[in-house]
């Protein structure tokens, strides 16, 4: 064990960590959920540790070698090595106090050992006078957590910007598969298989395109506000260059922000990333959704899709099997839309010059970055990529459909085809039988207008994109 103190007094630490005193009271203070700080966190905090000591150095507020053992130590850890060393909860008062000085502690004991010295020796590298030089945890957490959101929201763009390819591929395997179309999970009028999946992919799009815009939201970062974003402490020139330097450690067309008050204050380019994130999961959900509607059966349910059977379903049923990855899409976005809430009600807590509930912020809005990158990518490759269409059973079942009626309506009228539809329901025929008991349209026209390929496309089915036919002139008395 080693002795710290602060101005609460003294604390013991093992000897065997890297981090410190103020590191120990918050892992003894919040023993909450099990959960730590998202690791992406931590790099990008290792992201922005490096480049303000690089422009520290540079600026001669750093000498070497305590710069270049900083600035090493630094760099591990935005690989990220040491994550281990990184025990707090995800959920902590301070506003992010314990994270910022959870890594200040380890990149001190770290360059301590590079240096060749005894962990604990501040005198030497100190987390406070060193590695937080010029800094604030209000303008160094908002900073990472927005280099964080970037670095996580570019493979949950890949991963989205992958599904709508395969539904997309899907859209083109599918164009010649008829089916029956269900509004309100009653029969309507045909459609393709490959329209429905067309009508996901252009959902899917849309997130995509959101997603891809809302990075510019986060590139403007407060780092050099320090406290309450008016700079104090922190020379003019340090400001600049510090930014520069994040631009090179973090990878990303970063810029100072400019009004860093309000950067660091106001949380709200957050609540537009996660409403984005909540927009896709609901897009998400929707297809989950219809997918498993589509699979249901196999004798008692739609069954006119099939997806790679994954795992056994039942430890009661043999041989059933489930959707069992559209069921964890769903379940995705359920957490995502409530990490929204979340996130949304932690940004409107925030009091003057500073939100104390950013850690939940980050946490919600990491987690629902990463599940979202990891649902997508599971989703395309177990389920959509090997869909295959059981084009006989949607045959069959358009076939034997009255929603079919609807084309008739041209030529019949509203009343007489709302009548075709009540008399076959009743008589449990098909809409074709009942038109030609009735003598209503000679066959080549019923044939015509009752031709789902037709029905698919704009226009009235059987009057080859003529003027609508009028019903009286087609009727048969």
């Amino acid at each position: 064990m080693r002795t710290e103190h602060d101005l609460l007094g003294e604390l013991d630490v093992a000897a065997d960590v890297y981090w410190g005193i103020h590191t120990q009271r918050a892992l003894n203070n919040f023993t909450v959920s099990r959960t730590r700080v998202h690791p992406e966190l931590i790099r990008a905090f290792g992201a922005v540790k490096e480049a303000c000591a690089r422009a520290n150095l540079e600026l001669g507020f750093l000498e070497q070698p305590l710069a270049a053992a900083v600035i090493d130590a630094s760099l591990e850890i935005r690989q990220g090595r040491w994550y281990e060393q990184f025990p707090l909860d995800a959920i902590q008062g301070g506003a992010g106090t314990s994270t910022n000085m959870n890594v200040n502690e380890v990149i001190a004991n770290r360059a301590l050992e590079l240096l060749g010295q005894e962990r604990g020796r501040y005198d030497l590298v100190s987390p406070y006078d060193h590695v937080n030089l010029h800094q604030s945890t209000n303008d160094v957490y908002p900073t990472a957590l927005r280099v964080a959101a970037i670095r996580l929201l570019q493979p949950l763009a890949d991963s989205i910007a992958r599904l709508q390819d395969a539904l997309q591929q899907k859209e083109g395997e599918f164009a010649s598969v008829l089916k029956l179309g269900r509004t309100q999970l009653q029969d309507a009028v045909p459609v393709t298989l490959g329209q429905e999946f067309s009508a996901w992919a252009q959902a899917v799009g849309r997130d995509r395109w959101r997603l891809y815009k809302v990075e510019e939201r986060l590139r403007q970062v407060p780092l050099g506000g320090t406290a309450v974003g008016t700079g104090l402490n922190a020379p003019i020139q340090f400001i600049y260059l510090a930014c520069e330097k994040l631009r090179q450690t973090a990878g990303n067309g970063l810029a100072r922000a400019e009004n860093m008050i309000d950067a660091i204050q106001n949380q709200d380019v957050f609540v537009e990333v996660s409403g984005l994130l909540k927009a896709a999961a609901v897009t998400l959900t929707k297809i989950a959704s219809d997918i498993r509607l589509l699979v249901s059966g196999p004798a008692g349910g739609l069954a006119e899709l099939r997806i790679p059977a994954v795992q056994a379903g039942s430890s009661i049923m043999p041989g059933k099997v489930n959707p069992v990855i559209p069921e964890m899409v769903s379940q995705i976005s359920i957490r995502v839309i409530a990490n929204d809430l979340a996130i949304t009600t932690a940004a409107s807590m925030g009091q003057l010059e500073l939100n104390a509930f950013i850690p939940a912020i980050a946490h919600h809005l990491l987690d629902s970055l990463e599940i979202m990158t990891n649902g997508a990518r599971i989703f395309t490759d177990l389920c959509i990529k090997e869909t295959a269409a059981d084009s006989e059973r949607c045959g069959d079942l358009l076939s034997r459909s009255i929603g079919l009626v609807a084309a008739l309506t041209p030529y019949l009228g509203y009343e007489t085809a709302q009548q075709v539809y009540q008399q076959a329901r009743q008589e449990h025929k098909k809409v074709d039988q009942v038109v030609r008991e009735l003598g209503l349209l000679d066959e080549e026209r019923l044939a015509a207008a009752l031709d789902p390929r037709q029905m698919t496309r704009p226009g009235v089915a059987g009057s080859h994109g003529l003027v609508k036919p009028s019903p009286k002139s087609t009727r048969q008395d």
